[in-house]
């Protein structure tokens, strides 16, 4: 406070004397009605891209580091299957404003619960082949935070060395209420696609995550293009069919358009063959996609 810092720098004398004791008890009458309980919060609505966070913290000079405890050379390694248990929940999973950056490992990097935290696992530079790059969502003096890969709204910490930054300059928000797409590129909408989404009881997963990676279509119904593989697995893993036990939620299209607007999927975001051409051309691995019932307005596009 503004008050506190005038007198503690140079006490309340040397105020009286340069303001005066009436503007003096003005000053801290104003502070104090300032810091009155604010009304409750009301219920957090995810915000459109274009929109900028209010405030962003200072950093605390002074902060200590936690230090990286050693990791144990047995721990798992992230891969395709689900992530082990144990890292902590993405503060703000329905964020929609834009991750600009991403952390790709250069060797296996320790993942830890938090800064100083336990080492529960490592990331390594490549899952089935494909490099990994992840959204940074957080930072801490000496510490990342990143979205996990194969796990829903979770996120990991990593100490300083072995992975350098990579600059992500697209986004993709996907509201399940109106069955809408839309591609941002800095911030500003560049595209918009009607798709189809995840059945009841096979739901597409809210919350953020990012494109792991492409890969060719398996089969002829998805149309010949193709897939993204997404970071994000189906919440309920055991309602989904046999033949998709242990896979990613992904971005794809169909061999037809007949269910775009519709509940249809197992858990999978379908559009258009023109639309995932489009992404796969412009969309980069690391890029954060973005699942929300519906935005407070919807998108306009250039």
């Amino acid at each position: 406070m503004l008050f506190d810092r005038l007198t503690s720098r140079f006490g309340i004398a040397w105020l009286a004397t340069a303001v005066g004791v009436p503007a003096l008890l003005a000053l801290a009458l104003l502070v104090h009605s300032s810091l009155q309980p604010a009304a409750a919060p009301s219920t957090p609505r995810p915000v459109a891209p274009t929109d900028t966070p209010s405030s962003t913290p200072p950093p605390v000079p002074d902060e200590t580091i936690p230090a990286a405890a050693p990791a144990p050379r047995n721990l798992p390694v992230v891969d395709y299957s689900p992530a082990p248990a144990g890292f902590p929940a993405d503060p703000r999973p329905l964020s929609t404003t834009p991750l600009t950056e991403g952390v790709a490992p250069a060797r296996n990097i320790a993942a830890y619960d938090a800064p100083g935290g336990r080492p529960l696992a490592f990331l390594a530079p490549t899952i089935s082949g494909v490099e990994l790059t992840m959204p940074v969502v957080e930072r801490r003096t000496g510490w990342t935070a990143v979205l996990l890969p194969s796990a829903n709204r979770r996120i990991a910490w990593l100490p300083q060395g072995g992975w350098t930054t990579v600059a992500l300059r697209d986004q993709i928000v996907v509201e399940r209420t109106p069955h809408r797409l839309t591609w941002y590129r800095h911030g500003r909408a560049l595209h918009t696609w009607p798709v189809s989404l995840g059945m009841p009881g096979q739901s597409t997963p809210l919350g953020r995550t990012f494109i792991l990676g492409r890969t060719e279509p398996p089969e002829a119904v998805y149309g010949g293009v193709d897939i993204f593989a997404l970071g994000s697995v189906p919440d309920d893993p055991d309602a989904v069919p046999t033949g998709l036990k242990g896979a990613h939620i992904g971005l794809h299209s169909w061999h037809n358009d007949d269910t775009l607007g519709e509940d249809a999927t197992n858990g999978c975001i379908r559009l258009t063959r023109v639309a995932q051409r489009k992404l796969l051309a412009e969309v980069p691995a690391g890029t954060a996609l973005i699942v929300v019932d519906e935005l407070p307005t919807p998108p306009a596009t250039a």
